[in-house]
């Protein structure tokens, strides 16, 4: 099968003030597709998907030289309107960040912000994104309370679920399991699975047992390099290069 390269990294390196974290990064994110990024703690994995929706505009003299595509368009071109992008490619992070407001306003807020104001609307997209975030069965009946009662599982569901309200494409997801036990992992990573079949994704993960289960293809990331790039059955069972033999085996990381 044909893959086709929803986000596409060239000649991409990255430096906080005069220190690169990130050298010459090639490598492509599938449609439709799980891509997991490994690799050490400090290797660079967080600040090169931070840098797919652009979040590291944030940080004061950082600079990026190369190019990020979605779609085949710059996503650092100059005519390129960022709020756009941010919605587009949404993020889940470590630690379940719910906004301080009910279920419902943790969902709505981000289509309101956008300018809609059709309340039926809202609604419909409000309980879509819940059932497909697979959270509807749980809280149904308890969309006027506040996020911040659910528990983490259930809160990091909610933050899938503001990703998919404002209809983003492509979903980053940065050890989104951390902070989780086995059993809300478990439910993660199924919803990972079933979300691949409308967009793409790409996860973070220093759990190897879960890029090996949950992701179609791996990049491995060593101070700040790609040593390698594969489909995650060949990385884990056939890598090419040591460094990612090593990794993988557990002789050092």
């Amino acid at each position: 099968m044909n893959e086709v390269e929803r986000i596409t990294i060239e000649n991409l390196n990255f430096y906080y003030g005069s220190i690169q974290v990130l050298k010459n990064i090639n490598m492509p994110c599938y449609k439709n597709r799980v891509t997991a990024i490994i690799g050490p703690s400090g290797c660079g994995k967080t600040t090169l998907i931070r840098l797919f929706n652009r979040m590291n505009d944030l940080i004061l003299d950082s600079r990026l030289e190369g190019r990020i595509l979605l779609d085949g368009k710059n996503i650092y071109d100059k005519d390129i309107d960022v709020v756009e992008i941010r919605r587009l490619i949404g993020m889940v992070f470590q630690k379940p960040n719910p906004f301080p407001k009910t279920i419902y306003e943790n969902l709505s807020y981000g289509l309101r912000i956008r300018g809609v104001k059709d309340k039926h609307f809202i609604k419909e997209r409000v309980v879509s994104s819940l059932k497909e975030a697979g959270l509807w069965e749980e809280v149904k009946d308890r969309l006027n309370e506040s996020g911040l009662l659910l528990s983490g599982g259930q809160q990091q569901r909610l933050c899938i679920a503001r990703c998919l309200v404002v209809q983003s494409e492509v979903i980053l997801f940065d050890e989104p399991c951390a902070s989780l036990d086995p059993i809300s992992t478990r439910k993660i990573e199924e919803l990972i699975e079933k979300l691949k079949e409308n967009y793409t994704l790409v996860i973070v993960t220093h759990n190897m047992q879960q890029a090996a289960r949950i992701s179609d293809f791996t990049g491995f990331l060593y101070l700040g390099e790609l040593i390698e790039f594969d489909q995650t059955n060949q990385i884990f069972t056939r890598p090419k290069e040591r460094l990612t033999e090593n990794y993988i085996s557990g002789r050092f990381g």
